[in-house]
């Protein structure tokens, strides 16, 4: 039986990078709904511009792992060196072929794999911002 993550006292701020829109607003629907502050970005590069003009925390990139411009992976990897702590949930259709793409990142990672329901996405969500200390992949 899975729980239904509670909304945090302090909202957290999650950056979502979808570059399919209709996805990208249901992801950002679903966790709105949880009271999370959510950036939505339909590119990386896009989604890189609107980490670096956000002065506040980013608690956690979720981000697609296939799209035209720059990859999550690569994504990730960038916005890793302004934001050594923002850890990753990758989101993909194939999460078979993940492993290689991130395993040099040195943030914490995980993955859900598509399509995934509004509930399971805030479920790993809420495990990852609560969990990550200690999780694979975080820097000692």
């Amino acid at each position: 039986m899975s729980h239904t993550p509670q909304p945090s006292t302090i909202a957290e701020t999650l950056l979502v990078v979808e570059n399919e829109a209709a996805i990208a607003t249901l992801v950002r629907l679903a966790l709105e709904r949880h009271g999370y502050v959510v950036l939505t970005a339909l590119s990386g590069s896009e989604a890189l511009r609107l980490a670096a003009a956000h002065t506040g925390p980013i608690h956690l990139l979720i981000t697609d792992v296939e799209m035209p411009d720059l990859r999550g992976p690569d994504v990730a990897r960038r916005l890793a060196e302004q934001r050594p702590a923002l850890a990753t949930l990758f989101m993909s259709g194939n999460i078979d072929t993940l492993g290689d793409l991130t395993s040099a990142l040195p943030v914490p990672v995980d993955f859900i794999q598509k399509p995934f329901s509004p509930g399971a996405l805030a479920v790993k969500v809420r495990e990852m911002l609560d969990g990550r200390r200690g999780s694979r992949g975080e820097p000692t």
